[in-house]
């Protein structure tokens, strides 16, 4: 089975590597191609006696096409390893520091463009070339003659290779693609890709239509020059007048690194010309070598690729979930993708009738992203993917844990498993109760859970609190001693105390979420006030409709556990939380985008309510402050175009703490 999937992904990454870099043309997307290569390396390191001499890990680049006069490359043009988020980041720099003790970086934008290599003989131009697969490339002198920014000649009468990227700017290509459109002509796809088919042209005259531009940033043979250091010969190169980017930063240390990439992750629409992550080096040549290199690329340097807001993946197929309430949601089963900086293999498919009205198949390519930047979910369908071997959507008709038939409630799209005994429901209710939204009992989690009901000591949400009855049975079970189980009982303990809302919340009522148990604990101040509550009661509340109020009064109308609950000892009144109101966050409406350092999502919306602020999950004119952490997305982007007020984390927390 593994052998059979490294040859599938070989199959699938020599072909689009052929109509990247050969036909400039791909049909698969970049994130697409690096997650295929991803997968193939995990599965090669694990699985070392199964990688194939022809495995394009071992491989730099792309064929040479025939319409090229080939060029052997004396030094081989590398390729960069690709890294996603800050922990791979930071195993970067720890690997690095096992040889380098105080490493300096030097970071740049990754120019999204086409390699080049540029020899010079007495400082004239004699030849710019491919990478091609890395050792061979393609001369395409007489196309790289038509671009401006590149010298004919150099100050110095030198012999000089200097390597770096073409591109062409976005408002060419623009251009380029209006013209297209009205000779209605396919459009380029990307800059890239219109770059790269504008130099691999025999004839010259449409690479100097079509404005291509170059940065220049590395020097083969740095020794040759006395250079010492990667900053230095970015420097050499400038005087040679090349056009070295602007934007590069020497960093002394990773907490740099990363500031330079947040910078770059929210300011790169910016740019005149397309980027698609960050390259970071290890700036001394001395370290570099000691460092060395892989087969494929060099230990000593890294790319840290942005994250796409949506991505395309395979669903492989669809399973069936019960929740605590019954429901039946469907899942999709999807070869692992990295969606903002975190590798996803599943994602919700709602109901049935959301699958029916995307059209989704077994064995689609589907976009996914993630819903609130927290939940994966498939937003469509590539149909211009399809082979005609994908299979129909079928709803079940029985749960998939306990067989019992479903039901579908009038005017409503989801189905439901009727059996209060089901063991999913059972567990899914017991994992949600002890969730820290509601009682938040911490060391509850999924597996706990679970071993705990299958060793029949918490069936009940009453069982937990009765678990230290069975103190020594539970510290012989394995992976637990005294310390863990001291540590659960005492937070079962702690959660007693919560507010009523708290346990409203945890109690599983359908259509009670969060929010609507505040308004129920407020309202009614003590449990027993809301068991006997009526419908008109409950219905003549603000928020609270009819159907939240049915499920309320059915709740109640046969339960015996909150009884229960009250006897072991937890607090059932309401317990209003201490507002410390602030001026700067006093109806004002707030919005969170990226990656908080200091706290999580959930916690920061906590305390923005706390001090008077109402929080939502889309910008508009009406918002009052966006707050931005580490890769944000199109949220920030709209903010400054609406011109609302922005915060950094680290203002958020200035304005939190006055």
């Amino acid at each position: 089975m593994i052998e059979k999937r490294i040859d599938e992904l070989i199959k699938i990454i020599n072909k689009a590597s052929f109509e990247y870099y050969t036909n400039d043309n791909p049909s698969i997307t970049d994130q697409e191609y690096d997650d295929y290569m991803d997968e193939l390396i995990r599965l090669e390191t694990n699985y070392p006696h199964l990688v194939r001499d022809d495995s394009p890990t071992l491989k730099i680049g792309g064929q040479v096409i025939d319409d090229f006069k080939k060029v052997n490359h004396q030094i081989p043009m590398m390729s960069l390893g690709d890294i996603f988020n800050y922990d791979e980041l930071d195993d970067f720099d720890n690997k690095i520091r096992k040889v380098v003790a105080r490493p300096t970086y030097v970071c740049e934008l990754k120019i999204d463009g086409l390699s080049v290599s540029l020899l010079y003989e007495n400082g004239k131009l004699i030849r710019g070339a491919t990478r091609g697969d890395g050792t061979v490339g393609e001369d395409i002198t007489h196309n790289v003659r038509t671009i401006k920014n590149v010298p004919k000649s150099l100050p110095q009468d030198i012999d000089i290779e200097v390597r770096g990227e073409i591109y062409m700017p976005k408002s060419s290509f623009e251009k380029l693609n209006e013209e297209r459109r009205k000779n209605k002509e396919k459009e380029f796809a990307n800059p890239r890709n219109a770059a790269a088919g504008s130099v691999r042209r025999l004839d010259s005259k449409i690479a100097r239509e079509r404005n291509l531009s170059t940065f220049i940033y590395h020097l083969p043979n740095p020794d040759s020059f006395n250079l010492n250091s990667h900053y230095e010969s970015l420097e050499f190169m400038k005087k040679l007048n090349f056009n070295v980017n602007k934007e590069i930063k020497k960093c002394i240390s990773l907490q740099e690194v990363k500031e330079y990439i947040d910078y770059w992750t929210i300011h790169r629409s910016d740019l005149a010309y397309e980027i698609d992550g960050i390259v970071i080096k290890v700036d001394n040549y001395r370290d570099q070598r000691k460092l060395g290199y892989t087969a494929r690329v060099p230990k000593w340097a890294i790319a840290y690729k942005f994250p796409a807001e949506q991505v395309l993946t395979k669903l492989r197929d669809i399973e069936f979930c019960v929740g605590r309430t019954g429901k039946i949601t469907p899942r999709a089963i999807l070869s692992p993708v990295r969606v903002a900086g975190s590798v996803v293999s599943y994602a919700t498919l709602h109901n049935e009738d959301y699958i029916k009205s995307k059209d989704i198949k077994i064995g689609d390519t589907v976009s996914i992203r993630k819903a609130g930047d927290i939940i994966p979910e498939v937003v469509e369908v590539i149909k211009e993917r399809r082979t005609k071997d994908e299979q129909d959507f079928h709803m079940i008709d029985a749960c998939p844990i306990c067989g019992t038939k479903l039901v579908k409630k009038l005017n409503e799209a989801a189905y439901f498993c009727p059996n209060e005994k089901c063991d999913a429901r059972n567990i899914e209710g017991l994992i949600h109760f002890a969730s820290r939204d509601a009682m938040n009992i911490e060391g509850f989690g999924e597996s706990v859970v679970d071993d705990f009901y299958n060793s029949n000591y918490l069936k009940t949400i009453p069982d937990f609190y009765t678990l230290k009855n069975y103190k020594e049975e539970l510290m012989n079970k394995e992976g637990f001693g005294l310390k863990s189980i001291n540590k659960l009982l005492e937070a079962i303990e702690n959660s007693k105390k919560n507010s009523l809302d708290k346990l409203i919340f945890g109690l599983g009522i359908r259509h009670v979420g969060n929010k609507t148990a505040t308004i129920l604990a407020n309202e009614f101040q003590t449990l027993d006030n809301l068991k006997h509550a009526s419908f008109e009661d409950l219905s003549s509340i603000t928020d609270i409709g009819d159907k939240i109020a049915k499920s309320i009064i059915e709740y109640f109308k046969n339960e015996k556990i909150t009884d229960k609950l009250k006897e072991l000892g937890l607090n059932m009144k309401y317990v209003k939380p201490i507002q410390n109101i602030s001026s700067d966050f006093q109806d004002k409406t707030f919005v969170l985008t990226g990656t908080l350092q200091t706290m999580g999502r959930k916690e920061a919306q906590d305390l923005i309510t706390s001090l008077g602020g109402k929080n939502t999950n889309s910008v508009s004119k009406n918002t009052g402050v966006v707050i931005v952490g580490e890769q944000p997305g199109s949220k920030y982007e709209k903010a400054l175009k609406l011109g609302i007020t922005i915060w950094t984390e680290e203002e958020f927390l200035k304005h939190a703490r006055r």
